[in-house]
This record gives C-alpha cells, sequence and structure tokens, in this order.
C-alpha cells in the first residue's frame, strides 16, 4: 500500500523515552485488538513499509509484528489524537488473531461487562460482529486439520456437497422456527447458519472481506 502523508509528524509527542502509545484496531469491524509502544524508527517502518513496526520496553529494541508469527498487520490507516500523544493505526489483521495466548484481540479478559437486565456481557459479546472474523479464522485453521479433531474438520472432509447440504438444512430451521414464533430456536438456528455459511465461504476460498465491503457498498448506495 502506497501511504500519502497528510498530518505533521512534528505534532507528535513522545514521552520521556521517545515513545508514543499505538492502539491497533481492526480496520472493519473496529475491534481493538492490541496496544504497544512505537518510537520515531519504529513509526519510520511502519509508514515506509505498510506494516506495523513497534519498539519493545522489555528488550530494548524493535520488534515486526508478525515476523515470528507469519500475522503480520497490514495498515490502512494512521491517525494521532488530539493532544498528538497517541496513535489509532488501523489495519488488516493476517492470521488468526493479534495476540500470543491465540485471541483474536489481546483484550479478552473481562474486569467489567455492560450490564443490560441483570446480564453481564463479555467483551466478545458487545462487539457482536467481530465473533464473526474471528469464527471465520478459527474455520480456516480447522480446514488442513484431521476429521477426527474436530466437526468443522469433518465438514470439509465431506466436500462442498456435505456443506451445501448443512447450509440447506439449516435455512430450513431456521424458516419452521421463525413460522413457529419460537424466538430462542431462531436465535439458535440462525447462528448454526452463519457458521456453516462461513465453511461455505472458507471452503470456496473467499474471504469474509468481500461481503463486508458489498454490504457497505449497498449501504453507501442505499437511500
Amino acid at each position: 500500500m502506497v501511504f500519502a502523508l497528510q498530518g505533521d509528524l512534528t505534532k507528535l509527542k513522545f514521552d520521556q523515552n521517545g515513545l508514543i502509545p499505538a492502539v491497533i484496531q481492526d480496520w472493519q469491524d473496529n475491534q481493538v485488538l492490541m496496544v504497544a509502544y512505537m518510537n520515531r524508527e519504529s513509526l519510520a517502518k511502519t509508514l515506509e513499509t505498510g506494516q506495523t513496526w513497534f519498539y519493545s520496553r522489555s528488550r530494548q529494541c524493535l520488534w515486526h509484528k508478525g515476523a515470528t508469527s507469519g500475522h503480520y498487520q497490514l495498515v490502512k490507516e494512521v491517525i494521532y489524537d488530539c493532544d498528538g500523544d497517541c496513535l489509532l493505526i488501523k489495519v488488516e489483521q493476517l492470521g488468526p488473531g493479534a495476540c500470543h495466548e491465540g485471541y483474536r484481540s489481546c483484550f479478552h479478559y473481562p474486569l467489567l461487562g455492560k450490564v443490560d437486565e441483570g446480564r453481564t456481557f463479555s467483551p466478545e459479546e458487545v462487539y457482536g460482529p467481530a465473533i464473526l472474523s474471528e469464527l471465520y479464522q478459527v474455520i480456516l485453521q480447522r480446514q488442513g486439520s484431521s476429521p477426527d479433531e474436530s466437526y468443522t474438520a469433518r465438514l470439509f472432509a465431506g466436500g462442498r456437497d456435505r456443506i451445501l447440504k448443512k447450509v440447506g438444512e439449516e435455512a430450513a430451521e431456521v424458516i419452521i422456527a421463525a413460522k413457529n414464533g419460537q424466538e430462542e430456536f431462531v436465535i439458535e438456528e440462525t447462528a448454526d447458519l452463519l457458521y456453516h455459511l462461513l465453511v461455505l465461504l472458507a471452503e470456496g476460498g473467499v474471504e469474509l472481506e468481500g461481503v463486508w465491503q458489498c454490504l457497505a457498498a449497498r449501504r453507501r448506495g442505499s437511500k
């Protein structure tokens, strides 16, 4: 990606150690993936390469996100706040996620959740759309695994016809539940249908990003 520098780098305020915090956010669903620190050199390399580079305070050196895991972050946008002392970097996260513990986001330990009618929602539930992207990445991981390891792997082993059959069955279950006015079952069957649709996309090599782009284009074109 070729970047056009629009802001004034001299407005950025690095701390006494020459660092500035960077919030890394998914460019499509806006989920916060991680927070790290940059110095002038890592920021320059980020702008130059189009991938995130940070400064490790513990190791006292630069580190290229994804260099070891292969889970690179492709930079889409770099924004600084009104005080110039924090960066927001919107990225396309490659691989299953940004967290070294295997999660899509480093923020997966609830401390205080959103409360609605006495129920506490976890961050994953609050940022509902993000779960589709996370589930899609898990499905991709299962695609090459043994059929003995998971239901998803068995679906892939059965081929496209088996997956299509399941999509049809789950769509019918949604229709039946809705026809009968069974709200709880509508929710459950819709979740099953979405899952099997994601498996179908993965089997055909269709990126979920394409679906988001199509929906966004339709939304912009609607009146």
